[in-house]
């Protein structure tokens, strides 16, 4: 690598711990500074999916209290999540580079579109909250197949995955907006987990990329927790739609117009 490369990866990463520490979104931010200097997409979406792992973890790990309420609901929840997370995995290692290329437009699409929309999700939970159960309340096969699903997408490309995620786990009658985020994260960090140990395991991780961001995503990621707080949420969230936005455009433009 050049010290530019290092410079615009390394930059990405920050971003895109610092972003994930306060609104999510992070990314939008280190995926495409791979594309940018060259790293084929499989292995750029696999790099990055390596380097924003450990956040996954120490996400999880903050909601330990709350999961223990749901030792009913969540081995079944835990086991779809693996599944759908190794297969979403290994539908990324099976899918070619230029075929991949070409549904990048799609998938940051689809992924700004869930970013864009979160804020109305919150509202609806937050009046869920209001009319909460006593209790938590547990996952139905309905559920568990919109959950698979969801699973599958954040082991393929994981941008957006946390919005889907809140939603699938309201539909499946959960009300509580803290047992949701404690689900969401380890879920999460289960999806990340299995697909990271595919990637590793399939020799599709850039190593030299992937632990440059791994150093900058953690500091970003503290940065992010310690500083970025004193910035208005909405206008990190219009931030982080406004770049969705420009790089869906942008892959549109370059893939399907040249």
């Amino acid at each position: 690598m050049t010290l530019n490369e290092i410079l615009i990866i390394g930059l990405g990463a920050a971003m895109a711990g610092a972003m994930n520490s306060v609104a999510g979104g992070g990314t939008f931010f280190s995926f495409p500074a791979l594309l940018a200097i060259g790293v084929p997409p499989v292995v750029a979406n696999a790099s990055n999916a390596v380097a924003l792992w450990p956040a996954s973890l120490s996400g999880a790990y903050a909601y330990r209290r709350e999961l223990a309420r749901f030792r009913v609901g969540l081995p079944a929840l835990t086991v779809v999540a693996l599944v759908g997370g190794v297969a979403g995995g290994i539908l990324l290692l099976s899918t070619r580079d230029d075929t991949f290329s070409k549904l990048i437009p799609w998938l940051l699409l689809v992924a700004t579109v869930m970013f864009a929309g979160s804020g109305r999700i919150a509202a609806l939970l937050a009046r869920m909250r209001q009319q909460a159960e006593a209790g938590p309340s547990h996952a139905s096969a309905g559920g568990l197949l919109f959950q698979l699903g969801v699973s599958v997408y954040g082991g393929f490309f994981g941008a957006g995955m946390g919005i889907v995620m809140i939603a699938a786990l309201a539909i499946q009658g959960h009300r509580d907006i803290h047992d949701i985020n404690a689900l969401k994260n380890w879920l999460s960090a289960v999806i990340y987990s299995v697909a990271v140990v595919t990637f590793v395991a399939a020799g599709a991780v850039s190593w030299p990329h992937t632990l440059v961001m791994l150093t900058t995503a953690a500091a970003g990621g503290y940065w992010g927790a310690v500083g970025a707080r004193r910035i208005p949420a909405i206008w990190l969230r219009r931030f982080i739609i406004a770049v969705g936005t420009t790089l869906t455009v942008y892959y549109f433009s370059t893939t399907y117009l040249q």
